[in-house]
């Protein structure tokens, strides 16, 4: 019983070991594009998870007490705390942490190349026209794949804004 509030290592270095692990994560996760933290796939789930256990024991090392537990959750919350409140001060942390929306298709014309760069397949786009009332992308105004990943559209109005006859078709 009294194992469970002995730290094997000093507080400190449960800290310096979570705020490392953060870091590190939180850079592979940008580097990794917007769709790894838009809409969850059951593979990204099983990932999240491994990814999970992956790192325990990186951040904990060998302690199995109750203490070292709080102190790495106090630290990984605290550490999360500190970078939304940074993104919502400075335009530009929150830039370096969530990106900048990415626009894929504008009056009518999907850009293929940004819809490959940012992991994009045909099928997502259309779902996402499809839930925004649009037939085609020859009725899309404006569409981007926003910093969280979800795909916004803005579909031309009726009889109003609409796209060039040039305009290409997704399959």
């Amino acid at each position: 019983m009294s194992d469970l509030f002995e730290l094997s290592m000093p507080w400190w270095e449960f800290v310096l070991r979570a705020a490392v692990v953060y870091l590190v994560l939180l850079v592979l996760v940008r580097l990794s594009g917007k769709r790894t933290v838009g809409q969850y796939t059951p593979f990204d789930m099983i990932l999240v998870v491994l990814v999970g256990n992956a790192v325990q024991n990186s951040m904990i090392g060998d302690d199995h007490s109750l203490l070292g537990g709080v102190v790495l959750v106090t630290t990984l919350i605290g550490l999360n705390w500190i970078v939304g409140v940074a993104s919502a001060r400075s335009r530009s942390v929150e830039r370096l942490v969530a990106g900048e929306a990415v626009l894929l298709a504008r009056d009518g014309e999907a850009y293929e190349r940004v819809l490959r760069r940012h992991h994009i397949s045909d099928n997502e786009l259309q779902e996402a026209m499809h839930e925004a009332g649009c037939t085609g992308v020859h009725e899309v105004r404006q569409a981007v794949l926003e910093t969280d990943g979800r795909i916004s559209i803005v579909k031309c109005q009726p009889g109003g804004d609409q796209p060039p006859p040039h305009a290409n078709k997704i399959a």
